[in-house]
């Protein structure tokens, strides 16, 4: 099923996605929430995406944003004992809708709320790197794992954007930035920040918003390249804890490096305070 799930991934960005990418008229974009965009694309590979995977396993609940901003009650689905389908149909939405990548599909497998597989497809690219619980991950069907090495703070590079930080968060984490090797703006797109993470690209990446179709694929790939992402109090990440911050890294050095001397300091991170 895994190659099928694949397939299918890239059957929504061949036939729903990319022939509007760059094509979007006036009304094919609009705000669900101030600053959010969602587009004709996104609504029409969820619909797509939705329709495969629950042929693929019958039975299956099937939970995507777009149903979500909708009905926000089916989150509570994320917790069932069977098998559920986490969807996020177009990821990096506002760079689709500028004109400009990255974007990409995520698709995640729970069972019981916690994740079994997870698939992110690069839709610029045709990267695909998949994930399966106890089984390793991939990139492109060969085994990747990562650097085990951890460079000092003033050696190391990573996502520290703040668009959704809290603003005495942001100005804590503001002031610590420029210990690092350098602070990256980010892509605005999990489904890039997460393989940049595990392929050297970059070092980390410091989330604040932790909504589970952005980061349930990511998370468990990062697992098991051997990554560490955990939540800013130290805890483990979960697709049904919808609590804000989260801290993944290429290896346990890394992370903490990157907690003690950015995260750690500052209490408001570790509460969620403003």
């Amino acid at each position: 099923m895994i190659d099928e799930v694949g397939a299918l991934m890239r059957a929504a960005a061949r036939t729903v996605i990319l022939p509007l990418y760059q094509r979007l008229a006036a009304g094919d974009v609009a705000e669900k929430a101030p600053g959010d965009v969602v587009t004709v694309a996104d609504r029409r590979a969820e619909e797509f995406l939705a329709d495969g995977l629950a042929k693929l396993l019958p039975g299956s609940i099937v939970v995507g944003e777009e149903a979500v901003a909708a009905d926000g009650a089916l989150l509570d689905l994320l917790a069932d004992a069977g098998p559920v389908w986490l969807v996020d149909p177009l990821d990096g939405t506002a760079n689709f809708a500028a004109g400009h990548g990255p974007f990409a599909v995520m698709v995640a497998l729970l069972v019981g709320g916690v994740t079994r597989t997870g698939w992110i497809l690069d839709l610029i690219t045709d990267q695909l790197v998949v994930a399966e619980a106890g089984a390793g991950a991939y990139l492109n069907g060969v085994r990747i794992t990562t650097d085990q090495d951890a460079p000092p703070l003033s050696a190391l590079r990573g996502n520290v954007r703040s668009k959704y930080l809290p603003p005495a968060v942001r100005r804590a984490i503001d002031r610590r930035a420029s210990a690092l090797g350098e602070a990256l703006p980010g892509t605005g797109c999990a489904g890039r920040e997460y393989p940049d993470v595990v392929t050297g690209v970059q070092d980390f990446a410091l989330f604040w918003r932790t909504l589970p179709w952005d980061h349930a694929a990511g998370v468990l790939f990062i697992h098991e390249a051997g990554g560490v992402a955990r939540r800013l109090d130290g805890g483990a990440y979960l697709p049904t804890d919808h609590r804000p911050g989260l801290l993944v890294a290429r290896n346990e050095g890394v992370w903490r490096r990157v907690y003690q001397g950015l995260v750690a300091p500052e209490a408001g991170l570790m509460t969620g305070a403003a």
